[in-house]
């Protein structure tokens, strides 16, 4: 293997970290990391992110660079418009998620324990509780990783086809560039999911936190939507 591939091949890795830090990526994630408890399934999160977004760009991009194809333009911002409705989902879904949560404090051996824990309640026609904890769903981390691959998809391609000379060294840039994304997310996640983890046990900070999280995912997925609509002329394409 030249100097000059793995060169590229580094650069690759680089730019997949660059990639993995884009504000509809991050904020996609911060929804998932919101709902962690512990810093190690934060990280983990972005983990899965990761995986499933080098899964497709693996997939299709290998299908393309084989074919010697590319995605048509109004298909591939169709898959972009496609993120902005799950940016909007997730951002809902967020502010949704402290909708039946409760405050409570138990009584050990007749004295008030200072420890405090939130959970959500479902009741019975019997007027029973079960308790159910916010945990970090890696399968909705894997999807949405699957959603930005496909919506990256397109350019992902077209940068690797002007970048290496072969199918094999596009395929292999391609791992470069993925396992730089698993990596990137990796690092971020982590740093995301640090005030989420400390202000665990401070019940307002926390559902302050996850709503500001909420309302930026919804803004963010409308502009998005907005953006390539109006702006890029997505319905102009689709209507001619």
């Amino acid at each position: 293997m030249g100097v000059s591939l793995l060169s590229i091949l580094a650069l690759g890795f680089v730019l997949g970290i660059k990639h993995a830090i884009e504000p509809d990526h991050v904020i996609a994630v911060s929804t998932i990391a919101s709902q962690s408890k512990k810093l190690w399934r934060s990280s983990l999160a972005g983990v899965f992110w990761g995986i499933g977004h080098t899964a497709t760009l693996f997939i299709i991009g290998t299908f393309l660079i084989v074919m010697k194809g590319e995605i048509p333009e109004k298909w591939a911002m169709s898959l972009e418009f496609l993120v902005g409705i799950m940016l909007v989902y997730l951002g809902v879904t967020t502010l949704l998620s402290f909708k039946n949560i409760h405050l409570h404090k138990h009584d050990h051996n007749g004295e008030e324990d200072k420890h405090k824990h939130i959970h959500t309640h479902e009741h019975s026609g019997k007027h029973e509780h079960k308790h159910q904890h916010h945990k970090v769903s890696y399968f909705r981390s894997l999807m949405i990783g699957l959603v930005h691959g496909l919506a990256g998809s397109g350019a992902m391609v077209l940068l690797t086809m002007s970048t290496v000379k072969s199918v094999w060294e596009g395929v292999i840039y391609i791992l470069i560039f993925g396992t730089g994304t698993v990596v990137g997310m990796l690092f971020f996640t982590t740093i995301i999911g640090i005030p989420f983890v400390f202000s665990a046990k401070k019940i307002s900070l926390n559902r302050t936190l996850t709503q500001i999280t909420g309302v930026v995912s919804t803004v963010f997925g409308i502009y998005y939507m907005y953006n390539l609509g109006i702006t890029e002329g997505l319905f102009k394409l689709w209507i001619q």
